[in-house]
């Protein structure tokens, strides 16, 4: 029998949503409560169970289901300033701006809007134990098969949850036709992710925040340059899933 490809494997069990409601939204404000304010204590605990900021107003949100369960298996955003009001920060610009190497990179050389923040990537417990993984909002596994969720066939089978969602937030950021996108991670996530075909480079010095952290860019032309061949199909397929549902938007009039 013919072993499946990682975008086929994604396809039997995972649908990639555009959260465009206010229930999707609320899906994902969830997750982000259930793994950074209860699991990590990252975040205060909040009453209505839904972790929100004020970058969430400027934001793009994505959510991952499992078809068999219909349960929401991991969310993420991309973060964009509207170019209207340059009082919106992203994330690394209002927290991370003084760890920036100088001459590493000139922020004015971007029109505002465009360029984007990864930020908020979740994944539910249930889809992310693995032993020594207890402290992390996430999992990227480089595609191994010890995941230890739902059936044995799954266990083989589940391609990764994280890189799924990076991939269609690159996606995403594509499709905004954005010059470049920034992320904080942990130094030793980024050599994993780099390690898949996503390029980041790192523009300053490493920060305690949650952990030691740091500021990282991927340049738009290496996006999808330096995925392998399995890899660009998983984001080719995620592409053209997001791509409808994104253009069904209504149209908003200034």
């Amino acid at each position: 029998m013919t072993s499946k490809t990682l975008a086929e494997n994604f396809a039997l069990y995972f649908d990639i949503k555009f959260a465009n409601t206010k229930a999707l939204q609320q899906e994902a404000y969830r997750i982000r409560h259930a793994v950074y304010c209860e699991e990590l204590g990252w975040e205060p605990l909040r009453d209505d169970k839904m972790e929100i900021d004020n970058c969430d107003s400027y934001s793009f949100t994505l959510l991952l289901q499992h078809k068999a369960t219909k349960r929401y298996a991991g969310t993420a955003r991309l973060v964009i300033t509207p170019p209207n009001q340059p009082e919106c920060l992203l994330p690394f610009e209002a927290h991370c701006l003084d760890s920036i190497t100088p001459g590493a990179i000139n922020l004015q050389d971007f029109q505002p809007g465009s360029y984007s923040e990864i930020s908020r990537l979740a994944v539910p417990e249930e889809f992310r134990r693995r032993l020594g993984e207890q402290h992390t909002p996430f999992v990227v596994n480089e595609f191994s098969s010890d995941v230890a969720v739902f059936s044995e066939e799954e266990r083989r089978n589940f391609p990764n949850i994280a890189v799924g969602l990076y991939l269609s937030i690159i996606a995403l950021s594509r499709m905004c036709h954005h010059q470049a996108m920034f992320v904080v991670v942990e130094p030793r996530l980024k050599k994993r992710l780099e390690r898949i075909g996503f390029p980041f480079e790192q523009l300053g010095e490493e920060m305690d925040y949650h952990g030691v952290r740091a500021l990282f860019y991927l340049r738009k032309e290496n996006y999808t340059a330096k995925l392998s061949p399995e890899v660009l199909e998983l984001y080719q397929f995620l592409y053209d899933s997001l791509y409808p549902q994104v253009l069904l938007l209504p149209y908003l009039q200034r």
